[in-house]
């Protein structure tokens, strides 16, 4: 594994752990894909540290869990800004 990756491993995990973000967000905030944050996480990341790697599990797990939340968050959002739009 080349250096770069094993240091942006250990950022996003210690970020993810730090903040409680999502896989969304860790990419958004290092300019990676998803796919690639996911990747980090759930297989780079066992291989370089299993303490962490199960932390940053729960973590995914936790937000799986919460993300029809969030979701219906966002969608009730989207629709108080379209009904403010035909307001006006």
């Amino acid at each position: 594994m080349h250096d770069y990756i094993y240091q942006r491993v250990l950022e996003i995990s210690h970020y993810m752990l730090e903040t409680r973000a999502t896989v969304r967000e860790a990419a958004r905030n290092f300019g990676v894909s998803k796919s690639t944050v996911h990747k980090d996480i759930t297989e780079r990341l066992p291989q370089i540290n299993s303490h962490l790697g199960r932390q940053i599990k729960k973590i995914l797990e936790i937000n799986k869990a919460e993300r029809h939340l969030r979701g219906g968050e966002a969608t009730r959002r989207k629709y108080l800004s379209l009904k403010r739009k035909e307001g006006q």
